[in-house]
């Protein structure tokens, strides 16, 4: 697959600040990927993703969409973008209907018409099917200034996703969102990159939504701390470990001291392997043990080893 995102040094300091909010970060993203920035509040997240949005310039490096410098060519590079931001950008005087219709006409997709009813069947049947999939049919022609929090992260979504953007970066979408609006959600945006092959660019706090990307970066610092497969990054932050007990505690604890592996011990011992096999570290023990138990991390235990690590 081609290339779709590529960032290269890309570096930000705010005025008068004494270290970079994004400190030399580069990375790619392919054409179809599913891609999550992760990382604790004042990792340098919502820099990139507004730097990547052509809302904030860089101070140094670059970043190509498409194929498009977002310095020389932001304008251009808009038309491939689909943008949800955390915060709602609608005009609550308008409709629902209204503020996607507006927002159509301003990426040239139709040419204006003043009532829903005028405008092409294309987009009306659009417009239909994406409130259909985010539970708004009775509200979309209703006044966003009657919308609930929850009704306007759908609104936001409907939007954004009119003009069939290449790349579709997506900061905490299904925040206030229930966990059925999630599901519906996130199946159609599976479709979309099925059908469409969209990019997806995702920063999240549910940690779930991160298991099914194909590359999880995580941000702290404003540094790469680690960037692969959900599988590769949590290789990388965190090992597995093994919790074993004995009857006889204070044998098998002289016996992981004198055999150097390292342990921890909370009412039982937590080992880590150090390389080795699980069948070989517990061979090597001749304690006697009433119980072996393998832990494997998952994503959210790499997730919070940055985030004690960052407090």
């Amino acid at each position: 697959m081609s290339t779709m995102i590529e960032v290269k040094d890309l570096t930000k300091r705010y005025k008068k600040a004494e270290v970079n909010a994004v400190d030399g970060i580069s990375f790619t993203v392919r054409e179809g990927e599913f891609f999550v920035l992760l990382g604790p509040n004042g990792a340098g997240k919502t820099t990139t993703v507004s730097i990547m949005t052509t809302t904030l310039s860089p101070t140094s490096g670059t970043v190509l969409i498409a194929g498009l410098d977002l310095v020389r060519d932001a304008g251009r590079a808009r038309q491939s973008l689909g943008i949800i931001f955390q915060n709602p950008s609608l005009d609550l005087n308008l409709t629902a209907e209204e503020n996607v219709r507006f927002h159509a006409v301003l990426y040239g997709l139709y040419p204006f018409r003043p009532t829903f009813s005028t405008m092409p069947r294309r987009y009306r049947q659009q417009v239909h099917d994406l409130a259909a999939v985010l539970g708004l049919e009775k509200e979309i022609f209703k006044p966003v200034k009657t919308f609930s929090g929850g009704m306007k992260r759908k609104l936001e979504i409907v939007r954004s996703l009119i003009h069939r953007p290449e790349v579709l970066f997506l900061d905490e979408p299904t925040s206030g969102l229930d966990a059925g609006s999630r599901r519906k959600l996130w199946g159609y945006l599976s479709e979309v990159r099925r059908d469409h092959n969209t990019t997806i660019f995702l920063t999240t706090h549910y940690i779930e939504e991160a298991e099914g990307a194909d590359t999880v970066c995580i941000l702290n610092k404003g540094k790469i701390v680690s960037i692969g497969s959900p599988a590769q990054v949590k290789a990388d932050l965190i090992d597995e470990t093994i919790v074993i007990d004995a009857v006889d505690r204070n044998r098998l604890r002289s016996e992981l001291e004198r055999l150097c592996i390292p342990f921890s011990e909370n009412g039982m011992f937590k080992v880590s392997p150090g390389g080795r096999s699980v069948h070989e570290l517990i061979r090597s023990i001749e304690t006697p043990l009433s119980m072996v138990n393998t832990h494997s991390p998952t994503l959210e235990d790499a997730y919070l080893e940055i985030v004690e690590e960052a407090r």
